[in-house]
């Protein structure tokens, strides 16, 4: 009963409720401008709440973390363009909807499904944290590395064509994640002993460049043609197509909810093995994945959101963060005399509820004002060529100077803007080279920590990898996705699954 009364907490206090709700309107559109992420909203907002009770902070902070996470869906649909790296996913077949004039449809499928997505990590949260938190506490260094080679092997999902032009893209991306300073021996990798290259390369200002420049080069070739009109009959999908849909939305739920509760990885990853889920156990698509599949938009946009609430997980119940921002809350906690960790959920349960309490009350924010204003945000696709490549144009050098107020930042983001059109132009898929540079340092870190922790023993470290349960699952799910995507994979189940079917 008590802990009824401390989930209805919110509920009863008007200046708690409008607090939660004008931090997911914010939310929501920082989310939709690249290079303005959550991470930076929340850090900021620590400043300004500093000498505010910690209820209010908390109500403010838990908003905009569920606004931004859905709002980088939005001009990754409208203009390629992702707000935040978990939404790279839903621009694959999100932005070729919007360009055949069904961008309400599209931001109208990622809004119920982030909700309900947000909804399923939530519940996790609430009836089976102390589970989960005990089965991420189980991964080890060397399973953190299997799980970043086998996002790496999701190349073949993000790659519509060739294989090994999905592969190079990858590799790319590991070798630009990898420039600067070594973290552990402070050695010089790949900076050609350029001073602006020590500090490595901002992924934000890669994947601003890579798919907003790159996307305003590209549409200077068409820049007579006339621009598509958005058919906004319906925004809110049919009950038919949430249930259609439904078994799938679970199935990449769980997939958000176990990614981000593993400390240091989030709803990017997720949603790109979501992504990668979906292709492979979707039989019949409506279109072709990468080419405006729903099921494109279903998969990432509830594995983004459900890790919302998995990332809480490990945060309230073993005081790890699960990501970037549940570590900013970390610190707003203690600021506040707080201490996260399986101590609070003892002396100060009514804290964890109340935060239930504060995610389902923003997840409800999100669904409202995700399915507001789309009339007047599809206008932007709308608009003549001459007007919209200087308006991505500029808000790709806003939101790549954003990042660490660096004009370099601009410097490279053009620079991979150039880039990433000639890779499009010769047929190389982006979503790779982003990939790659996300889970560079998740690779890098966690190959360094297995071997040291097996005192540099590659005997000592294969051997781990059978003797531990889950080191062999992912090792083996590793050898089945490379395998998988081979042609002789390809052959083998046709002349094997064919003949059955025959």
């Amino acid at each position: 009963m008590q802990a009824f009364m401390d989930f209805m907490t919110i509920f009863t206090q008007p200046q708690l409720l409008l607090l939660v709700g004008l931090g997911t309107f914010a939310g929501v559109y920082v989310g939709a401008i690249p290079g303005l992420s959550v991470t930076m909203a929340v850090s900021i907002l620590i400043s300004f709440t500093f000498a505010w009770d910690v209820l209010p902070a908390l109500s403010l902070m838990i908003g905009i973390y569920m606004g931004g996470v859905y709002g980088g869906s939005r001009t990754a649909i409208l203009l390629n363009i992702p707000g935040a790296p978990s939404a790279i996913a839903t621009a694959l077949d999100g932005y070729p909807m919007a360009q055949r004039g069904e961008a309400g449809t599209a931001i109208g499928v990622t809004t119920v499904m982030s909700f309900l997505g947000g909804f399923i990590g939530i519940a996790v949260l609430a009836l089976a944290a102390p589970f989960v938190s005990d089965f991420a506490l189980s991964f080890q260094p060397r399973d953190y590395m299997l799980l970043a080679v086998l996002g790496i092997l999701l190349v073949g999902s993000l790659s519509q064509g060739s294989l090994v032009k999905g592969i190079f893209a990858g590799a790319l991306g590991i070798a630009i994640g990898a420039v600067g300073r070594d973290p552990l021996t402070f050695s010089e990798r790949f900076t050609f002993d350029l001073t602006i290259m020590q500090s490595g390369i901002s992924f934000i200002a890669v994947m601003i460049g890579m798919f907003g420049v790159s996307e305003a080069l590209a549409q200077l070739h068409h820049v007579d043609k006339e621009a598509v009109r958005q058919k906004i009959d319906r925004i809110v999908p049919s009950w038919a197509t949430v249930k259609k849909h439904l078994p799938l939305s679970l199935q990449t739920s769980t997939i958000g909810v176990v990614i981000g509760a593993l400390p240091g990885t989030g709803g990017d990853i997720a949603a790109l093995m979501a992504y990668d889920h979906a292709k492979r156990v979707t039989k019949n698509p409506e279109r072709p994945f990468g080419d405006g599949a729903i099921e494109g938009l279903v998969a990432p946009e509830t594995a983004n959101n459900a890790a919302v609430g998995g990332a809480f997980i490990p945060m309230m119940t073993l005081g790890i963060p699960g990501d970037a921002v549940t570590a900013i809350m970390i610190g707003a906690l203690f600021i506040h005399g707080l201490n996260p960790g399986p101590m609070l959920m003892v002396e100060q349960p009514n804290m964890f509820w109340f935060i239930v309490g504060a995610l389902v009350t923003a997840n409800f924010f999100m669904l409202l004002f995700g399915l507001t204003g789309i009339r007047l945000f599809t206008k932007i696709v709308e608009m003549p060529r001459s007007v919209l490549i200087p308006m991505i144009m500029l808000l790709s050098i806003v939101g790549a100077y954003a990042v660490n107020n660096s004009i370099t930042d601009v410097y490279w983001m053009l620079a991979f803007g150039l880039f990433g059109y000639f890779m499009r132009h010769y047929g190389y898929p982006l979503g790779p080279v982003i990939l790659g540079v996300i889970l560079s340092r998740l690779l890098d870190d966690n190959w360094r920590r297995a071997i040291i922790s097996e005192r540099e023993d590659l005997g000592a470290f294969f051997m781990g990898i059978f003797t531990s349960p889950l080191s062999l699952v992912l090792f083996l799910a590793v050898i089945f996705i490379f395998v998988s995507q081979t042609p002789a994979w390809a052959w083998f189940k046709g002349r094997v699954f064919g003949r059955r079917a025959a």
